[in-house]
C-alpha cells in the first residue's frame, strides 16, 4: 500500500504531525509534499486545462510530481490547519488546479479505488469546514471513501497538546488506520458517488465541452462501462 500525504503549509506542526501518526499507523510506503515549499502557484483561470488539456496549464510540470504520486497512492492524505475557518490558501490554491479532474470533467478512473482522509487542526473551531474545503475535492474527484479527522488541540505546537487530547488523536487515528487496512485492495464508491457520476454521464451526453465528452466515449463510460470495475 501506497500513501501521499499533501501538507497545506510548509511548517511541521500539529497538522504534520498527526498526518505522520496515521501514515506510520498504515505500515506503507509514503511520500509527502509541503505547500507552497514543493507546490505554490495560483491558478490563474485560463480554463485551458477544462477546454485544451491539463498538460498545457501553465504549471502542469511543476505539478506534475504531485499528481504522479497522487496517481500511484492507494490512500491520500490532505492535512490542513484552519486558516481564519478554511484551508490554508496554499491548499486551496493546490486543489484548484485539479478542477478538470471532477466529475464534471475528466475524473480519472484510478480514484474510484482510493481512500483519502482529510485531517485539520485548530487551537480552537473550524475544523469542520476546513475538512469540507478538502473532502469536496477527493469526493468530486471520485474517491471511493473519504475520511475526516478534525481536532480542536487547543495549542499552537504538538508540545503544548495536553495528554488528554493526544489519546484522543492517538485513538482516533488508530481506528482511521484500521478502516483504511481494511478497505485496501477492496474499497468500492458509496451509493452518493455512484449517483453523482450517473448524473455526470446524462449530462456528458449532450456536453458542452467536446474534450470531456470525448474523454468519457473513450473510456466507455458513455455505454456500460465504469470506473470502479
Amino acid at each position: 500500500m501506497k500513501t501521499v500525504i499533501i501538507h497545506g503549509q510548509s511548517h511541521e506542526g500539529t497538522t504534520c504531525h498527526i498526518a505522520r501518526m496515521l501514515a506510520d499507523k498504515l505500515d506503507c510506503e509514503v511520500t509527502e509534499f509541503f505547500l507552497p515549499r514543493d507546490f505554490g502557484e495560483f491558478c490563474v483561470g485560463c480554463t485551458t486545462c477544462f477546454v485544451k488539456g491539463e498538460e498545457k496549464c501553465p504549471h502542469f510540470k511543476r505539478l506534475e510530481p504531485l499528481t504522479n504520486a497522487i496517481n500511484d497512492a492507494d490512500v491520500i492524505i490532505l492535512a490542513s490547519p484552519v486558516y481564519v475557518y478554511h484551508a490554508t490558501g496554499a491548499m486551496k490554491a493546490f486543489l484548484d488546479h485539479y478542477g478538470y479532474r471532477w466529475m464534471a470533467h475528466r475524473p480519472d478512473e484510478r480514484m474510484f479505488k482510493k481512500q483519502a482522509v482529510c485531517i485539520s487542526t485548530a487551537a480552537g473551531a473550524g475544523t469542520k469546514s476546513t475538512n469540507k474545503d478538502m473532502a469536496d475535492s477527493t469526493f468530486f474527484w471520485g474517491c471511493a471513501k473519504t475520511y475526516t479527522l478534525g481536532f480542536g488541540v487547543a495549542a499552537t505546537c504538538w508540545d503544548e497538546v495536553s495528554d488528554k487530547n493526544k489519546n484522543k488523536i492517538e485513538n482516533k487515528t488508530t481506528a482511521v488506520a484500521q478502516k483504511l487496512k481494511k478497505g485496501s485492495g477492496n474499497v468500492k464508491p458509496s451509493l452518493k458517488t455512484k449517483g453523482f457520476f450517473a448524473i455526470m454521464r446524462m449530462m456528458m451526453k449532450n456536453g458542452w465541452n467536446k474534450l470531456d465528452t470525448d474523454y468519457w466515449q473513450q473510456k466507455g463510460w458513455l455505454d456500460k462501462k465504469r470506473p470502479w470495475k
